[in-house]
């Protein structure tokens, strides 16, 4: 996922901007983003306040290793159950 330019809080206020005050158009040429931006935030932060989307954070890279290391394991299995099923 790439590295979003603008902070927690950052992303916060303008989500309240958007909702409370101008259009969203408005916010947007302000922050020089575009509207698809406020819209995929809104979908993924709306409702939270910034407390709550720095624990989603620390929860994400929490189980960011767990996944990686199912990947990984399911990736052997693949191969042991390929080479198994060849002819020798």
């Amino acid at each position: 996922m790439m590295k979003s330019r603008f902070m927690d809080g950052q992303i916060m206020d303008a989500l309240k901007r958007a909702e409370s005050g101008p259009a969203v158009s408005e916010v947007c040429r302000e922050l020089g983003i575009s509207s698809a931006s406020i819209y995929k935030w809104r979908a993924e932060f709306g409702g939270m306040d910034t407390s709550m989307t720095a624990r989603m954070k620390e929860l994400e890279q929490e189980n960011a290793w767990p996944k990686k290391l199912y990947a990984g394991e399911r990736l052997k299995a693949a191969i042991l159950k390929e080479a198994r099923a060849k002819k020798w």
